[in-house]
């Protein structure tokens, strides 16, 4: 079979010059259950590619210890793109961003002696090079030369907006090589020059990415490769919302205006994203270069980045614009009208029982022992929270204080609850007094989204990173419970109890008779949700938005359970399904 090059200005497949106009779908965002159907509905946009990251972090949860199953399974999600008769863009990194958690590098990583990120350090280097040469080989057998549907393949990601270590790239270039990738191997930057000079070596194909300016962009591109051809590697048709800002949009015509600019200059594109999908759990990143204070900025659950198809798998009047668009240069292309999916309202749902956290942090975690609190990355921790308790003297009144929190801490003395300190508050003192006997003192830290894009990825490290002081005298001899919650089952939950500021899990149940989408109004301040055991993700009072999307496969005719853990004060002793969906 003929392969896929980039020579005479052009992507040519099988020899043929092809415009690639693609679109994002990230497997690990998207319940396996879902894949065939948003992949089904980008064919009918007129898109003839399906392109996705590879999240490291998730892959490997533990150093050698690999996970390709259920919502990770690369290879079957590669599949259902071949089976629709539809090419694949693989970018593995090992670096994605992606809003993800940490940009996708795993957070032991963090914690390795010595070692610096993205170039060629040897301790970041043993772990980049046995990933991809563990996923590369997975990828391999897709590949386009081997009757697959991958056609390229991405080297590291937006390389220049973080370093310039060419050598860097070209260890990662030849790891590909050495695993037989033998379709066009490409970088992605930003239009500029200096992420360009940065980010790009002559052995691979260079692409750009942007939301605008299409011909401002690609000149810029050209002064680097004259001969093109132009791509668009990620065209920001939407954006990701943080919280407590304004969920971002942009207007259907706008978009379409400015893919029909680059299609009729034979340009490809790629959209970021055609169907963004759901930051489930606790993998959602964070923005910050730690430049100015108070710059700290995490990820909200949603994903649905305005784009064409949403978070839950409607068409957007995003979509149709950009079919009308793709027609005058697909012609021939198999395009269809996708139909709303099912919603249902299942109502209320009271919780009955509940189990407060700080009485079960035995039955969530082993508890070990630090003279001073660790990291979650030194105790090998991923997601969650980390969980700080030690004796205070008394009798005193003075302030605690906490040199740098990440990303939020709630305190107790006694019990008595003392405040909450969060990471972008200039104010890090809470006020303390104890008596002759003094006090136990609890500290909850959660870990709201590791930094995903700058300087500061791989180096955000999770918990009290400088400790805990009463004033400047920095307290010792912790007990540590490091809280995952990646397992619920331990929980013993008693009749309901709701407290202020005493988090606590809330479990209770509703009935369904034919399983559909449906949306969580957010039961309370700030918390998470599981529902039948699997964590669907943070909400916060703040916004934007006020529900979580809970996908149908989730779902089982019957009896349904749902627990939600909330740090503060629930709005009611229940939750409300719904079928609308509030974003903003």
């Amino acid at each position: 079979m003929a392969g896929v090059e980039i020579s005479g200005g052009a992507i040519r497949i099988a020899g043929k010059p092809t415009q690639i106009i693609s679109g994002t779908i990230h497997y690990f965002r998207i319940r396996p259950e879902q894949w065939r159907d948003r992949i089904a509905k980008a064919k009918m946009m007129g898109l003839n590619a399906v392109e996705t990251y590879v999240c490291h972090n998730l892959h490997e949860p533990k150093p050698g210890q690999f996970d390709f199953a259920g919502m990770l399974d690369l290879e079957a999600f590669l599949d259902e793109i071949h089976r629709a008769g539809l090419y694949a863009i693989v970018r593995p990194g090992p670096y994605i961003c992606a809003e993800w958690e940490n940009g996708g590098l795993p957070a032991w990583l963090s914690a390795r002696p010595g070692v610096e990120f993205r170039c060629m350090n040897p301790a970041f280097l043993a772990a980049n090079d046995r990933y991809l040469n563990t996923v590369l080989p997975l990828v391999k057998k897709h590949l386009y030369t081997a009757g697959g549907p991958v056609i390229m393949l991405q080297i590291e990601n937006e390389y220049g907006s973080y370093g310039n270590d060419k050598a860097y790239l070209r260890h990662v270039r030849q790891i590909c090589l050495d695993n037989g990738i033998d379709v066009p191997l490409f970088t992605s930057d930003g239009p500029d020059d200096w992420m360009l000079q940065g980010g790009t070596i002559p052995e691979c194909f260079q692409t750009v990415n942007f939301g605008s300016r299409s011909a401002e962009a690609f000149a810029q591109s050209r002064k680097y490769r004259p001969e093109g051809p132009d791509f668009c590697m990620e065209f920001w048709n939407g954006w990701f919302d943080h919280w407590g800002e304004e969920h971002h949009t942009r207007a259907a015509d706008d978009v379409a205006q400015e893919l029909d600019a680059m299609l009729k200059t034979g340009a490809s594109v790629n959209f970021f994203v055609f169907c963004g999908g759901t930051n489930f759990g606790f993998t959602a990143g964070a923005n910050g270069n730690g430049d100015r204070p108070g710059d700290y900025a995490p990820t909200v659950t949603s994903y649905d980045y305005d784009g064409p198809l949403t978070e839950w798998g409607d068409p957007t009047p995003k979509f149709f614009a950009c079919q009308e668009v793709i027609r005058k240069y697909r012609p021939d292309a198999p395009f269809g009208t996708p139909s709303p999916v099912r919603k249902a309202a299942y109502g209320k749902a009271e919780l009955t029982e509940s189990a407060p956290l700080l009485e079960a942090l035995d039955r969530l975690a082993a508890k070990h022992e630090s003279v001073r609190p660790p990291t979650m990355e030194a105790c090998g921790q991923n997601f969650g929270f980390i969980h700080y308790r030690t004796k205070l003297s008394g009798p005193f009144d003075n302030r605690l204080y906490f040199p740098e929190v990440r990303d939020r801490v709630m305190a107790w003395a006694d019990g008595s609850y003392l405040g909450t300190v969060y990471r972008n508050d200039a104010d890090r003192f809470l006020p303390v007094r104890t008596g002759p006997a003094g006090a136990v003192l609890d500290l909850l830290v959660e870990n709201t989204g590791r930094i995903n894009y700058g300087p500061l990825v791989g180096r955000d490290c999770k918990g009290l990173p400088l400790g805990v002081g009463i004033t400047w005298q920095m307290l010792s001899n912790f007990e540590v419970w490091n809280l995952e919650l990646d397992d619920l089952s331990g929980l013993v939950y008693g009749p309901f109890s709701a407290e202020e500021n005493r988090p606590a899990f809330h479990r209770g149940s509703f009935d369904v008779t034919e399983t559909a989408e449906t949306f969580l109004e957010f039961p309370g301040v700030k918390g998470v949700v599981w529902i039948n055991g699997f964590n669907i993700g943070r909400y916060w009072n703040i916004g934007p938005g006020n529900t979580l999307y809970i996908p149908a496969p989730l779902l089982r005719k019957g009896k349904n359970e749902i627990v939600v853990l909330e740090l503060h004060k629930l709005n009611a002793p229940s939750v409300t399904l719904t079928d609308r969906p509030r974003l903003d």
